[in-house]
């Protein structure tokens, strides 16, 4: 049931994968990458919040947040940032260089042949290159694959706001055949083959890995977490979610919610309150805007018809409540993002 949730939330914040950088490392070497929203307007320009990944491939490096304590990383390892931390990448803990903007946006604008090649060597990237280049090169000590993945940040993003700041999952954590490993397998292929489509297939790849690292942290979570992720773990507030997320358009009551549960509706409410921060009932208000904005951006619905499947007896009504929680009319939320999406 959790998992019925977790892919239906997955569909609605719009999760998608893009653009990817095949780095080389040799020598000393150190990668300061910017906090993504430095970048989301040019690697995801429809999306509203960017992350971004790291999978080593070969050799060891170090990671972590930029200004803050860094981890040895092993091959097959792989960390994602779900918050757009500015973070460093290395070959030894501590150290630190300058984020290039202006190369890496004039890179990530070209959107051609991905996986872009990078060689970095002794803190300096020789230059672009193509995997049959003749680049002076040492052997790479390590090897990275670096890849971004958008989603929606609202109306209603419950899961981003449970996640942490950084998800390190080792390769000893993840089984031989996770979409991790395929897409590391795949990405090292598609640097040498090009072969049409490829791009398109990593991008769904990543996202699928993107399922496994939550499903990962989900299994290690201690029972004393709070959040929308320990919910789909709670027995009883999961029935409750996975009600509201497959069926916003019913007429739910606490009564309603609270007998499907298992609990008196005071105790529903405190469980919601004190795991998730918020009543059941705002929550489902919460979700209807999130289905609604889905809605408004990826079909051509009437607005009477998008209320009716959230919920709601009247177009107006609808307005009312997407106002309040948006601070827009539908209307011009819909063509505020429909004109992001054209670009």
């Amino acid at each position: 049931m959790s998992e019925d949730v977790l892919s239906g939330l997955l569909r609605r914040i719009r999760l998608r994968g893009a653009l990817f950088f095949h780095v080389e490392c040799a020598g000393t070497w150190v990668i300061e990458a910017p906090a993504s929203v430095l970048i989301s307007g040019t690697v995801l320009p429809a999306s509203e919040h960017l992350m971004e990944y790291h999978v080593v491939l070969h050799g060891t490096c170090w990671a972590g947040i930029t200004g803050e304590p860094s981890f040895e990383m092993n091959a097959g390892d792989v960390i994602l940032f779900p918050h757009g931390d500015a973070h460093v990448m290395s070959c030894a803990p501590g150290l630190r260089a300058e984020p290039d903007l202006p190369f890496l946006i004039a890179n990530l604008k070209r959107r051609a042949g991905l996986p872009f090649m990078v060689h970095q060597q002794d803190n300096k990237r020789v230059r672009p290159a193509t995997p049959h280049d003749e680049t002076d090169i040492s052997q790479p000590v390590a090897t990275l694959l670096c890849g971004f993945l958008g989603c929606d940040l609202g109306p209603f993003n419950p899961l981003l706001t449970s996640l942490p700041r950084i998800i390190h999952a080792r390769a000893s954590e993840l089984s031989e055949n996770s979409w991790t490993g395929q897409l590391a397998r795949l990405a090292q292929a598609e640097s040498g083959a090009r072969r049409p489509g490829g791009e398109a297939v990593l991008e769904r790849m990543s996202e699928m890995m993107f399922v496994d690292l939550i499903r990962l942290y989900l299994s290690t979570m201690p029972k004393t977490q709070t959040g929308w992720l320990a919910a789909l773990k709670d027995r009883h507030l999961s029935r409750v979610l996975s009600l509201m997320h497959s069926q916003p358009a019913e007429a739910w009551t606490l009564e309603k919610l609270s007998s499907h549960a298992g609990l008196s509706r005071s105790a529903l409410q405190e469980r919601f309150v004190e795991l998730i921060g918020r009543p059941p009932m705002q929550y489902l208000r919460c979700w209807r805007m999130q289905v609604a904005s889905n809605l408004l951006v990826e079909s051509n619905a009437k607005l009477a018809t998008i209320a009716h499947k959230v919920g709601y007896e009247s177009e107006e009504a609808f307005s009312r409540s997407f106002k309040r929680a948006v601070g827009q009319a539908p209307a011009t939320w819909r063509r505020e993002r429909s004109f992001h999406e054209l670009r």
